[in-house]
């Protein structure tokens, strides 16, 4: 312990005394309230008899008098339990055996939970230095309430969160996960998620340890909700963009990818996908998965889950921005078709991104084209010979000529998505036209 936090700690035994002295006086107090009440009412009956009526009402004031009185005491009382249970927790968790450190981590935690002053003034008296070293217990129980204790604390402050990386809280988490139930990961992973919402610390989160603990919980047989917990995180730690190289180099794409096709899942996945798509090496990852961009297509056609289908047409439209090799793939992949459902029945956003991506596709097989001017050999009547060279000719003439078709009824279907109001009706159109009319 520090001498600072030492001496707080015989002021708070100093004056206990006092804090007891004034407990007691305050219920004397409130006890003779009580019988000069009872008393008051006594007398007036026997004196007033016949006119009680009228002394009905001064008695009510008196009484009423009494009582914000009582309740000025029962406040005075509670704040000096709670004043008292603090001093005696804080003594228990410094210098008292292990079972009474962690009664005291469960009534510290129950004392932070209602008030946020006390968070505050623990950090002051050492709690937090002594929870994270009771965090490396092997004790389940005892480090459970331990890091219970912690959230509690963490909730709010900035200058508590700060203390616990500070005294290496990230140093604690369990580097096998089998060994740990699935309980403690969940609140391992409750401690992060509000420890990673701070900015401008010089502390980083993004570290080796932490990275694996997340990665090694999704990637297990853990719950959904502790996996959704760790989703959080990664999404936390990819805002930041210093953050972006070790959760690249981790392996984090990979695995944001496979979850990304849970629908439990795949919203808080593909918002940290989104974020580390922005950065060089995020993109450069995503590029080079197999998983993409089939995955992300497929998650365009979930017309229950706009989000993810925003946040997947968002994560393509990067990746096919100023590159032509990540739209070839993704034509191959049959992303057109989909594009167009989504341009007609998806929501505002997921539309707008979508007619984007069909205009990107548009202009590159118009540039691809080139102009047409028409036929200019003559017309051979069919069955006569012909030179291969001039064969091969008129194949290329027809090909560009079946294109130029192609492309002017994609243009009417897109003209007619953008101008119709019956959303019904254009599903319609698009399934009895758009896989006689795209070459995809």
């Amino acid at each position: 312990m520090f001498p600072s936090q030492v001496q707080t700690l015989n002021m708070s035994t100093t004056s206990s005394s006092s804090s007891s002295i004034w407990l007691l006086s305050c219920r004397k107090l409130k006890f003779f309230t009580r019988i000069r009440r009872f008393l008051q009412s006594k007398a007036a009956r026997k004196q007033y008899g016949s006119s009680a009526s009228d002394h009905t009402s001064k008695l009510r004031i008196v009484n009423n008098t009494d009582e914000e009185e009582d309740l000025v005491v029962e406040k005075t009382e509670s704040k000096l339990d709670g004043s008292m249970a603090l001093q005696k927790s804080v003594k228990r968790l410094h210098f008292g055996s292990w079972e009474e450190k962690e009664m005291a981590a469960k009534a510290i935690e129950k004392l932070a939970k209602e008030d946020y002053k006390v968070r505050k003034l623990m950090a002051e008296l050492g709690v937090i230095h002594m929870l994270v070293s009771m965090v490396d217990t092997e004790v389940v129980g005892r480090r459970l309430a331990a890091i219970k204790a912690l959230i509690e604390l963490a909730d709010g402050t900035f200058a508590n969160k700060e203390l616990m990386l500070e005294v290496g809280i990230l140093s604690k988490l369990p580097k096998d996960i089998d060994a740990v139930d699935d309980q403690t990961r969940h609140e391992f992973a409750e401690l992060l998620l509000s420890l990673s919402s701070i900015s401008n610390t010089p502390f980083s989160l993004a570290k080796t340890e932490v990275l694996q603990f997340l990665i090694a919980i999704l990637e297990s047989a853990t719950s959904i909700e502790t996996k959704e917990t760790c989703l959080g995180v990664a999404c936390n730690l990819s805002a930041v963009l210093e953050n972006a190289r070790p959760l690249v180099s981790n392996g984090t794409v990979h695995t944001l990818l496979k979850l990304s096709s849970f629908k439990e899942l795949s919203e808080k996945a593909l918002a940290a996908l989104g974020h580390l798509v922005l950065t060089l090496m995020g993109k450069k990852a995503m590029e080079d998965s197999s998983m993409v961009p089939e995955s992300l297509i497929e998650i365009l056609t979930w017309e229950n889950k706009p989000k993810c289908q925003e946040l997947s047409a968002y994560i393509l439209m990067i990746l096919a921005h100023q590159s032509s090799t990540q739209r070839d793939k993704m034509s191959k992949a049959g992303i057109v078709p989909v594009l167009l459902e989504v341009s007609l029945l998806g929501s505002p956003l997921a539309q707008k991104r979508a007619m984007k991506l069909l205009q990107w596709f548009k202009d590159e097989r118009q540039a691809k084209m080139g102009p047409h001017s028409g036929p200019q050999t003559a017309r051979i009547a069919i069955g006569s010979p012909l030179h291969p060279r001039e064969a091969q000719e008129g194949k290329k003439m027809m090909k560009n000529l079946v294109k130029q078709s192609l492309h002017k009824n994609m243009e009417m279907i897109t003209r007619r998505a953008n101008a119709a109001s019956d959303s019904s009706n254009l599903k319609s159109l698009v399934l009895s036209t758009s896989s006689k009319s795209l070459p995809y």
